[in-house]
């Protein structure tokens, strides 16, 4: 493992942070925490932890010692000095005298001692950085280190590769009971560099910042250079069987939602990695051991689901894998729910399930959290892989797996997340980059939306928009790059909720001497691409069976034709009627199909040098045009994407028109 300690680096944090008032202790404590974690391969999502000793003057100017630990749940790849909320230390030592304190009493005392009272609540370990007799003290779950504490005998191998060098520490939960197990195992020996917790992970310290992470660093490196020399021939099954995942992913999204009444995303990883471990032979007994570290259970259960290849073309097959998990996961449930005192069970569904010759699918209840499952599963299957080419892998019993996954410390941070209503939807777009779709982007990420662009082209679109969507380069009114932008969206996401057909062009001209391409151009543009998508978006959407969302931009001049612009009209007009007939024929799937009538926005489509036409044929400036309404006021794209979002919200209305146009009685409808 690469040591990426940079002096200068470290020298611009003391720096940066003395601007800040913060001291150079904290400074540098927040620099090789940002080493750690941006490191993968030693941390992951809020785990692992790092520690600061101190000394800070307090309200009477008496100096005092204090502990900065990193605040629970923050993310150390990127904390400030707010993430490394400040103790009291000699309260936390006092401590060690106890035999026993509950969970409870501890987060209350730790927060009694804390020097801003405002600080988040600091790290379930706080209390054995506290008793660990070392300046700075760093914790990771190195996958690495993981593969050689979770063996039937990782004692014996962790004493030929590390000697005198560690101190090991049996499995105990994380907790008042771990710290003063650690600092009884420290104090037999201060000389070690670090403490192998078994089934856990590591803990490293130094009088300094560059000290400890230089020794986690070189830990690390011992464990990976004795697995790279373990390694030998896998043996893989052939498995050629075809097998349609998008199918796949729709019957199970549909079985989770018909579980939790919730949307789910479910992603298919099939990169080369990712399909050949699917292929062992001992496959089915590899993966249903337990985890790898206990706090990774509560994100995505203790193991997997696999399902063998001969049943990935049956639905029925699928729901009856899914099924045996679930009674599976309420028979643990009832087996050990008095470990932990008045327990709730927690939905029973596998977060990831392996398709046995082609994959695996990441699963949450939104991207970040479908994301973070992924990145454990990935960090678990390597490490579980590597501890088996050293010896058997072996995690914790199922009793304390249970205590992990309902421990109400860790169970406080999943139940206090905010979720909005459209939580895990997923919306396509069309016509993307432009002012009324990035309008209707942002909206619907701003209410945790997944939101897929479609568009020719996105170099308009704000770089801030573009980060937080998939943007797919998709021609409408090309069949096969539709299929191909679904086919992308249905393999990242499992699904779509919601359809905003908005994409568009202007086509003007007279009546009197329109030409026949012309109309026909209109009409490709402006219905028969809107057709498409809405027609192959609302079979995707029966194929889940829990509804849809589907709004089509269907202009003012759907209804109130404007002069020499009939060519526009005739194709909106045609949309307009395929927007009822929709709403006929698929309100019995539960899925709503709405339009927005909307005038005089300022788009790609309507630009100023359109406004200056569409003012001439009306005899107006450009300012009397826009603002020509009942309300004398220039409706924007965000009127127009607010009146999209709220058709979302309207769970018992279809085939309506809401229109953002100011007011326009010729254009009003009953």
């Amino acid at each position: 493992m690469k040591n990426e300690w940079k002096e200068s680096i470290a020298k611009k944090y003391i720096k940066d942070y003395q601007l800040k008032k913060v001291s150079k202790d904290l400074a540098l404590r927040i620099y090789s925490t940002h080493l750690l974690g941006n490191n993968p391969e030693l941390v992951l999502h809020g785990g692992g932890n790092t520690s600061v000793k101190s000394i800070k003057k307090n309200l009477f100017g008496k100096e005092n010692d204090v502990l900065f630990v990193k605040g629970s749940g923050w993310d150390m790849s990127n904390l400030n000095e707010r993430g490394l909320p400040g103790l009291y230390l000699d309260p936390l030592l006092k401590t060690l005298s106890l035999k026993k304190m509950s969970d409870e009493k501890m987060v209350n005392y730790l927060r009694s001692n804390l020097l801003d009272s405002s600080s988040p609540n600091p790290s379930i370990e706080t209390l054995l950085h506290a008793y660990l007799p070392f300046k700075y003290v760093d914790h990771t779950h190195s996958n690495a280190i993981l593969s050689l504490v979770n063996l039937d005998n990782s004692k014996e191998i962790l004493n030929k590769i590390y000697k005198d060098k560690i101190a090991i520490v049996p499995y105990v939960m994380p907790g008042f009971e771990l710290a003063k197990l650690c600092h009884m195992v420290i104090s037999k020996n201060h000389k070690v560099e670090g403490l192998m917790l078994l089934n856990h992970g590591i803990f490293t310290f130094g009088s300094s910042a560059k000290q400890s992470y230089d020794r986690m660093i070189k830990l690390v490196t011992l464990a990976e250079n004795f697995l790279n020399k373990k390694k030998t021939l896998i043996k893989y099954n052939i498995n050629n069987k075809k097998i349609n995942i998008n199918d796949v992913q729709l019957c199970i999204r549909s079985l989770y939602h018909s579980f939790t009444n919730k949307r789910w995303i479910i992603k298919f990883n099939n990169k080369v990695e990712d399909i050949k471990f699917t292929n062992r032979k001992d496959l089915f007994n590899l993966f249903n051991k337990g985890p790898v570290t206990p706090d990774h259970v509560i994100r995505i259960k203790s193991e997997p689901l696999i399902i063998p290849n001969k049943h990935l073309s049956s639905s029925k097959m699928i729901s009856n894998h899914i099924d045996t998990y679930i009674k599976k996961y309420k028979n643990y449930f009832k087996k050990y729910k008095k470990n932990i005192i008045n327990s709730k069970i927690a939905d029973p569904l596998p977060r990831i399930i392996i398709l046995e010759g082609i994959g695996f699918l990441s699963i949450g209840l939104n991207k970040k959290e479908m994301q973070v499952s992924y990145d454990i599963f990935d960090a678990m299957k390597k490490v579980i892989i590597n501890a088996n080419f050293v010896s058997k892998f072996k995690s914790i019993n199922n009793s304390d797996i249970f205590k992990m996954e309902y421990w109400p410390l860790e169970r406080a941070k999943l139940n206090n997340q905010n979720t909005k209503k459209f939580n895990g939807n997923v919306a396509v777009i069309t016509g993307g980059g432009g002012k009324i779709g990035s309008a209707v982007a942002n909206k619907f990420i701003n209410e945790n939306i997944e939101v897929i662009l479609l568009d020719k082209n996105f170099k308009n679109l704000d770089i801030n928009i573009k980060k937080k969507c998939l943007c797919i380069e998709c021609d409408l009114t090309n069949n096969s790059q539709i299929n191909k932008a679904l086919n992308k969206t249905l393999k990242l996401f499992g699904g779509i909720d919601i359809l905003i057909a908005n994409s568009g062009a202007a086509f003007q001209g007279s009546m009197l001497n329109v030409k026949k391409d012309t109309l026909e151009k209109s009409l490709e543009v402006n219905f028969y691409s809107h057709h498409n998508i809405v027609q192959k978006i609302a079979n995707i959407m029966v194929s889940q069976g829990f509804g849809g969302s589907i709004s089509l931009n269907l202009s003012k001049q759907s209804i109130n034709p404007g002069k020499d612009f009939g060519p526009y009209g005739i194709a909106k007009a045609s949309s307009l009627f395929s927007m009822k007939q929709y709403a006929l024929e698929f309100g019995k799937y539960n899925i709503r199909v709405n339009g927005i009538n909307a005038d005089r926005i300022k788009s790609g489509l309507l630009t100023d040098q359109f406004i200056k036409e569409r003012a001439k044929a009306r005899n107006m400036s450009s300012t009397e045009y826009l603002n020509n309404n009942l309300l004398q006021k220039q409706v924007t794209a965000e009127d127009v994407a607010e009146a999209f979002f709220a058709q979302l919200s309207f769970e018992k209305t279809t085939g309506n028109i809401i229109t953002v146009d100011g007011g326009n009685i010729e254009a009003s409808l009953r």
